[in-house]
């Protein structure tokens, strides 16, 4: 298999060549091809792309932010991420004005810092205007949450489903399964989000590791005692392959390929598997015609090795006599421990970042 690397750049190269002049709702203009792959084996390391460097704490913190189930931008810009604030300040420009008439208050709005600001230090404001509707973390965590209605009157209740709890207890309990499924796609709920989901959905897979992939695992995990690998390495291996409509090759897909790189080591971390292949079905995938130079000049650069990634336990794990008289935390109590410190990259080498505008 080619590396993902090199996989990014020949995806670059293709779009180049063969991609065709489309139009786009942010005015911009993209070359397009259409139904691309990419494949990861994760034992080749962790899929940081090397050839630019990558905001890799902003990636954390989104991903974070996603598993919370928020859909507020306070814990993003809490972590110096502002990777929504464009479409957190595109929402509170379209619906500010009637409602500060109603209010008697001055009609002049605040300017992109004056809103980001606001949202960091008020505490209300953040609630009214830092939520971007139903998206991404809503989906994962609390889909479909509300009432029937029937001529008007409520017909039955709905209680919110937790995708990712699912998931995670699923893996436990039938691992074999062919619907460990999570999906971002509510049709019902797409015109009340900012921004329907670009990437809308994954898939993960598990199969039984061989004995010598057991011992194997087994060492890698440094264990020295002298007992049974057996009795301790992960049995089976986990892979995840996610689906997206579309993909800015240039800015986003980058981003895309490590934040689920890092939710498959999440996840295997949390049912004891050992991450396997990362798989990506790309859609729509373009390039913005402001981005063509940065490819190429990208295409251009040699690659380092992968980095590795390593998740502080002292978060994950509690004290066994801790266990004993509290009980195991849940996969969700574990989740809001965390902090993108938590996520600690190893010997991660990469060549100077390429600057290139984001389109909303």
């Amino acid at each position: 298999m080619i590396n993902i690397e090199r996989q990014y750049q020949q995806l670059l190269g293709d779009i180049l060549e063969n991609g065709v002049e489309k139009k786009d709702r942010t005015g911009t203009g993209t070359l397009s091809v259409f139904g691309r792959q990419i494949r990861h084996k994760m034992s080749e390391g962790f899929p940081l792309l090397t050839t630019k460097k990558m905001a890799f704490k902003t990636m954390t913190t989104e991903l974070l932010w996603f598993l919370r189930g928020d859909t507020n931008i306070k814990f993003l810009l809490d972590y110096d991420c502002h990777i929504w604030d464009a479409d957190a300040y595109k929402r509170y420009w379209f619906n500010w004005k009637p409602i500060k008439e109603d209010c008697g208050e001055d009609l002049t709005p605040h300017t992109q810092k004056e809103f980001i600001n606001r949202i960091k230090t008020d505490d209300e404001f953040a609630k009214k205007w830092g939520e971007l509707g139903p998206i991404y973390g809503k989906q994962w965590r609390s889909w479909g949450d509300g009432d029937e209605y029937v001529d008007g009157i409520v017909y039955m209740k709905y209680p919110p489903i937790d995708q990712i709890t699912n998931l995670v207890n699923e893996l436990k309990t039938n691992p074999d399964s062919r619907r460990l499924m999570v999906s971002a796609w509510n049709v019902g709920e797409l015109d009340q989000m900012v921004l329907p989901p670009c990437h809308y959905g994954f898939q993960v897979y598990t199969r039984e590791l061989s004995i010598e992939e057991q011992v194997k695992a087994y060492e890698k995990m440094g264990y020295t005692k002298n007992i049974d690998p057996l009795d301790y390495a992960p049995k089976r291996a986990i892979s995840l392959m996610w689906n997206q409509r579309s993909s800015d090759t240039f800015l986003g897909l980058p981003f895309n390929i490590a934040s689920y790189g890092l939710l498959l080591e999440i996840i295997a971390k949390e049912v004891n598997m050992i991450p396997d292949e990362l798989i990506g079905n790309l859609g729509d995938t373009h390039l913005y015609s402001n981005h063509i130079e940065q490819a190429k000049e990208q295409i251009k650069r040699t690659s380092y090795d992968l980095p590795k990634i390593q998740i502080t336990e002292r978060n994950w794990y509690q004290h066994e006599k801790v266990k004993e008289h509290l009980g195991e935390k849940t996969f969700s109590e574990k989740i809001l421990s965390y902090r993108p410190e938590c996520f600690e990259l190893i010997d991660y080498e990469s060549h100077p970042a390429i600057k290139a505008p984001l389109s909303n």
